[in-house]
């Protein structure tokens, strides 16, 4: 069987969309997290607080990282699966000519 007699692969499934969706939702999970500590290290130097001597850990860095993380895991996948299906569609307009 050569390659060009094999049927089409289906593209676009929602398996393929649910498995990007979670390696998203991870990536954002820590992205996000790490940026809300990132603002909690800046807020903290704004206002003359002082970190943790023994971890160095900024001011009220938890509340930081949950608001970062919720938002990482929600605007992530959200943007990389709007991100992907345009671009699907744009390819397959291009395709149909």
């Amino acid at each position: 069987m050569t390659p060009d007699d094999q049927p089409p692969v289906e593209t676009g499934s929602a398996w393929e969309y649910l498995g990007l969706g979670c390696i998203t939702l991870v990536a954002g999970l820590f992205g996000g997290g790490m940026l809300g500590v990132l603002v909690a290290k800046i807020v903290g130097w704004a206002q003359h607080c002082s970190s943790d001597p023994n971890t160095g850990a900024p001011c009220g860095w938890g509340s930081y990282w949950f608001y970062g993380a919720v938002a990482g895991m929600l605007i992530f996948p959200t943007t990389v699966l709007f991100l992907r299906r345009r671009g699907r569609r744009a390819a397959e307009k291009s395709d149909r000519g």
